[in-house]
């Protein structure tokens, strides 16, 4: 016994030397797990045994669930689990799963399989064994593991993960600890929680997880048995509320769910603040064929469609706004059910801006996320959609008593309103829900989380030292080859290459040829409404050679079709100017010589959106 609490404190030391962790804090899993508002009774304790370098092997019982923070690949040997609604059965390959502590924490739950009968007990053990030794399961750790095993149980295989996108986000000094417990707690450490950390991930408690509330259980049970059926049409899912009421959370949800029945589903990317699978700014529409197992910056595509609006909110230029989404929904081919996100502004205009989605996007299921202490919104019956005025639509006129007591229609620009839609009610059961001002991190980390996991394509996929940005060589782009537009404000021409060097831009098709009248700039004086094929950042301009130096990663292929560049609200994040490695002598568009008078002008400030709470991800920008 001394000697194998002596080996399982050497395993401890190495575990913790291995993650690069001083102080770190572990949590002990938690035997009891709420969903759906029920608890289950109290579960065995966790087994987990190293079955190689960075690898371990997991045994769950029946309904047993892991919350957890941290990184890895998983794959499931035996039995099956679900992970935030998708369901991982042995035939599927590894799959990369992202649990930060900005984000609600990943549990993984076992799903409990029939009992078989006594005389095929002895084949499935054999199964069982014959899958950790196909995955490179070391005899004495298969030991181990069915000394435990029951026919009922899962075996789950858990790898170290390192992607060239993680690691570029990592090394970066506010997110270096992305990944790690954000709060040091007294609990045990136990051998099992060693293990676990030498693949990088961190056991913690239920409370930190996903809490499906019944409303929440009830609206996903209707919308998968609607775009399931066969004889009801291609359901349109549009889901809205206040901000900070897990719409997100209930999109990847709906969406992990519905990948367990469908090849694919459409999602339409309304929420110019907060995107799911793009950088921030933009009006998309995707095809998700994967599930989602991580935070936006972990899964940034290009989409079928997308059109760079240039700003986080539309509050200012709600006209163009509609008519980018319409323009992107235009493409929606309705052969797979499309899943609609919507902004968090419903005060005011807001509302009325959604009550113009409502009829333009015809809706059949309004998923409509609150909370019970909410007042500003009523509830978007079909009846109320059709009455309510929008911010540019009339909404239909109340039927009219006629004579002799008949009824008579309405009338008004109305009258052509959405079709009925039917309406679900979810009402989040998270602590701080719907209140905006206690979100875990605050919005604007999110949006530079969503650019540098773009920006994080730039890398090798050879795993190796990451390569700073100023290391990359960029395209060049001849003035004459692009139109250039600043959609946020208006820029004297004479000070157009000031406000473009050093920026964000959306690398756009716009149908016209462009021809200047010299070797350039070529200037559009109206923001267009065109594909946005990718993005990129600006890193010089060159008026002797009259070149735009672009540093992005859309493969040149496409970069063939662009011949437009918009230049929006969206900044570069700040670290990215001021935190690069490498760097020697003065820091490349960062000065202290300032004109006060040129609005906008100033240092960078370091940001105090929030104050230290328990959970909350610390970002220190300076």
């Amino acid at each position: 016994m001394p000697a194998r609490r002596g080996l399982q404190s050497r395993r401890l030391r190495r575990a913790a030397a291995r993650g690069g962790r001083e102080e770190a804090a572990w949590r002990e899993f938690a035997a009891s797990f709420a969903r759906a508002g029920m608890v289950p009774p109290a579960e065995p304790g966790l087994v987990a045994v190293e079955s190689a370098e960075g690898a371990a092997v997991l045994l769950l019982a029946p309904r047993q669930v892991l919350t957890f923070t941290g990184k890895c690949r998983l794959r499931c040997l035996y039995g099956a689990v679900r992970l935030l609604g998708f369901a991982v059965s042995p035939h599927q390959p590894g799959l990369p799963v992202f649990s930060p502590g900005t984000h609600c924490a990943l549990s993984l739950e076992a799903l409990p399989a029939d009992r078989p009968p006594a005389a095929a007990e002895r084949q499935l053990r054999l199964a069982a064994r014959a899958a950790m030794r196909a995955h490179g399961v070391r005899r004495p750790e298969r030991v181990t593991v069915m000394a435990q095993f029951s026919p009922g149980c899962t075996l789950v295989l858990l790898e170290h993960l390192d992607t060239p996108v993680t690691r570029f986000l990592l090394s970066h000094p506010p997110l270096s600890r992305l990944f790690e417990p954000q709060k040091k707690e007294e609990s045990s450490f136990t051998p099992e929680d060693a293990v676990l950390a030498a693949v990088g991930i961190v056991p913690c408690s239920a409370e930190r997880g996903l809490l499906v509330s019944q409303s929440m259980l009830a609206a996903l049970e209707e919308l998968i048995r609607a775009c399931c059926a066969e004889d009801e049409g291609v359901p349109v899912v549009l889901v809205c509320g206040p901000k900070n009421t897990g719409k997100s959370t209930f999109n990847r949800y709906l969406i992990n769910l519905l990948l367990n029945h469908l090849p694919s589903v459409e999602y339409m990317e309304c929420d110019i603040g907060q995107t799911e699978f793009t950088p921030p700014g933009c009006v998309s529409l995707s095809n998700v064929t994967e599930p989602i197992l991580g935070p936006p910056f972990t899964h940034q595509q290009t989409p079928l469609k997308m059109v760079y609006f240039g700003q986080t909110s539309c509050e200012h230029d709600t006209e163009r706004y509609l008519d980018v989404v319409k323009y992107v929904f235009s493409s929606y081919k309705k052969e797979v059910p499309l899943i609609v996100n919507t902004m968090g502004w419903v005060k005011g205009e807001g509302l009325l801006l959604l009550m113009d989605l409502l009829r333009l996007l015809s809706p059949s299921h309004v998923v409509q996320m609150d909370v019970y202490d909410w007042k500003a919104m009523a509830p978007l019956t079909p009846e109320h959609v059709q009455l309510a005025p929008g911010l540019y639509t009339k909404g239909r006129q109340p039927a009219r008593r006629g004579p002799a007591g008949s009824w008579a229609a309405g009338e008004g620009e109305g009258d052509a309103a959405a079709p009925e839609h039917k309406l679900l009610y979810v009402h989040p059961e998270f602590p701080r829900a719907g209140v905006a001002g206690e979100a875990r991190v605050h919005s604007s980390i999110l949006r530079d989380m969503a650019i540098l996991g773009y920006l994080g394509q730039l890398q090798s996929p050879d795993l190796g030292a990451v390569l700073p940005l100023h290391s990359l060589v960029p395209y060049q782009v001849p003035f004459n080859a692009v139109a250039l537009r600043v959609i946020h404000t208006d820029v004297a021409p004479t000070n157009i290459m000031y406000a473009v060097n050093a920026s964000w831009v959306g690398l756009c098709r716009i149908p016209e040829e462009i021809r200047g009248q010299s070797d350039g700039p070529v200037l559009l004086t109206q923001t267009p409404v065109c594909d946005c094929l990718g993005f990129g950042i600006v890193r010089g301009v060159e008026m002797e050679r009259k070149l735009y130096h672009v540093l992005t990663p859309v493969p040149p292929e496409k970069l063939r079709l662009v011949n437009c560049l918009l230049l929006g609200n969206i900044a570069i994040p700040n670290c990215v100017l001021v935190g690069q490695q490498g760097i020697e002598g003065e820091i490349p568009y960062v000065t202290s010589d300032y004109n006060y008078s040129i609005l906008g002008s100033g240092k960078l400030k370091k940001r105090k959106h929030f104050k230290k709470r328990e959970h909350t991800f610390e970002c220190d920008y300076t």
